[in-house]
């Protein structure tokens, strides 16, 4: 298929530019998903260790960006769950 190799590519420049952008794309989902499966307090990977993982997010901020609210100073009421 023209376009694929490295030869077909030199006589079609104007494909870079798409495959660049693809590429650009993949890695950032790829990575925003290893983001989500290790960092999101949703997820737990040690079950036996850590049965609540809830708890060790209380007080910690794992958004990257809210333009309307401050998280550093927002305090959300945690459920206890033992009660």
């Amino acid at each position: 298929m023209q376009g694929l190799s490295l030869s077909s590519l030199k006589k079609h420049p104007s494909l870079i530019p798409l495959y660049v952008c693809l590429g650009a794309g993949v890695a950032m989902s790829f990575f925003y998903t290893v983001r989500l499966a290790t960092r999101n307090p949703d997820v737990t990977w040690r079950h036996v260790a850590n049965p609540e993982p809830q708890k060790e997010w209380s007080d910690k901020q794992y958004k990257f960006y809210s333009p309307v609210r401050d998280y550093s100073t927002y305090r959300a009421p945690v459920p206890k769950f033992e009660e």
